[in-house]
């Protein structure tokens, strides 16, 4: 493939065509937004690693140019993998690399080229952050400022409109139709506001954390050179992590900003509701506001008009509500690294060192550390070997010819777990 590839071809590889069949669970591939936004990461990530004379650098030209083609839209049809996948991200993280190895052509690998430097469990989450990020600074929060200008424009406007008001859908003492209207400008600048407030948290991203949060195989300065490279081409404020195992095994981010928009739709669905009731009629209702027609209100009824718009927001509204409850559900799901105790069994907690460091050795997931010395695809066969026969990585690893010296380089469980420190 050339970085001339049409994009009505099937540019991704086997692993990617494994997840689809793997997972025929919607029909709803990943988010578009989500699935630019890791061409976007990629690009810059092989950019970084160009720089930083790990990557040769034409091949990172050759990355970055197709990584920006997916952050542009030009490869979306490239992401076929269910929404309902494997937890981490891994299906569609490896999409990515397939597809962006395709593109920049011969002699760029999959992992060991497109991913340097990541993981899915890094990648994935950050990109599903800046995703959202991306969508909120740029469409809802402008939007929200369009509406609520709106309201406050009206509010003027009716300033001088008295009606009865009304509580418990009874009459009330007089009030104007702009009061109301104030009302509802207050409740979306609040609704904007709350949003506003979580986004800083939102831009913290795990990026850098690799698989578990220690930055295995990272450079000590890749994950912030990236971020500093998406904020310069985005404008968006995009941060370190509070702590990389936060960052890494909790999307609390997400969860929050899930509650803002919770809010924001009952706000929203509120509004909605108030204009519909105070528009119905035009005879036998309320008929207080005229609302636009838009599009006929029945089929079979002439001169029906319905209020179609506040119909459809409080549609939406219920789905927000909706998705917050899964949302919700999804961030409790951060096992080992995010547990509630409090104080008194925190401080009693014991490690069982000689059962943790039996466990680090058994882990066959070590073999990543391999990965910089004989590639992903060499690593791989002897993790496979291992896992049949039961024998140790290093067993099995000196057996296909891997030095005793790499192996006591790359097999040291304290400085994997601490390779920066």
């Amino acid at each position: 493939m050339t970085d001339t590839a049409s994009t009505s071809e099937e540019l991704w590889g086997g692993e990617t065509q494994k997840a689809i069949a793997n997972f025929p669970v919607s029909g709803e591939p990943i988010p578009t937004p989500v699935a630019r936004w890791l061409g976007r990461i990629k690009a810059a990530a092989a950019r970084v690693n160009g720089e930083l004379g790990l990557l040769d650098d034409e091949k990172a030209q050759r990355i970055a140019a197709a990584g920006d083609r997916i952050a542009n839209g030009e490869l979306d049809a490239q992401f076929p993998i269910d929404v309902f996948q494997t937890g981490s991200g891994t299906s569609s993280n490896m999409n990515a690399n397939e597809v962006i190895a395709n593109v920049a052509g011969d002699g760029i690998h999959a992992n060991d080229d497109v991913n340097m430097g990541q993981s899915s469990n890094d990648v994935f989450p950050s990109a599903v952050h800046l995703a959202a990020l991306d969508e909120l600074t740029n469409d809802l929060l402008p939007a929200l400022d369009g509406l609520a200008a709106t309201l406050e424009r009206k509010a003027a406007e009716f300033a001088d409109v008295v009606k009865s008001g009304r509580t418990h859908w009874m009459d009330a003492v007089p009030v104007t139709l702009g009061q109301e209207f104030g009302g509802y400008a207050a409740q979306v600048r609040e609704g904007k506001a709350r949003v506003e407030s979580t986004l800083g948290r939102l831009g913290k991203i795990p990026l850098g954390g690799t698989a578990v949060g220690t930055g295995l195989n990272t450079h000590p300065e890749f994950a912030e050179r990236v971020r500093a490279r998406l904020s310069a081409d985005t404008g968006l404020v995009i941060s370190p992590p509070a702590d990389p195992f936060e960052s890494q095994a909790a999307r609390d981010g997400l969860v929050e900003v899930s509650g803002a928009l919770k809010t924001l739709a009952v706000s929203l669905t509120k509004i909605a509701n108030d204009l519909r009731f105070m528009g119905s009629g035009p005879r036998a209702g309320l008929a207080e506001i005229y609302l636009p027609e838009l599009q006929k209100g029945s089929s079979i009824m002439p001169g029906k008009v319905n209020p179609v718009i506040p119909e459809v927001v409080t549609q939406v509204a219920a789905q927000v509500i909706g998705n917050d409850a899964a949302i919700a559900v999804g961030g409790m799901q951060g096992h080992f690294e995010l547990n509630v105790f409090d104080e008194k069994c925190v401080a009693g907690i014991e490690a069982n060192r000689e059962q943790c460091e039996s466990y680090a050795e058994l882990t066959l997931s070590a073999a990543t550390a391999l990965n910089p010395y004989i590639g992903y695809d060499k690593a791989s066969e002897i993790v496979k070997k291992a896992s049949a026969s039961g024998r140790s990585l290093r067993e099995v690893a000196r057996e296909e010819g891997v030095s005793d010296d790499v192996l006591d380089e790359a097999l040291d469980y304290r400085k994997m777990a601490n390779p920066h420190g």
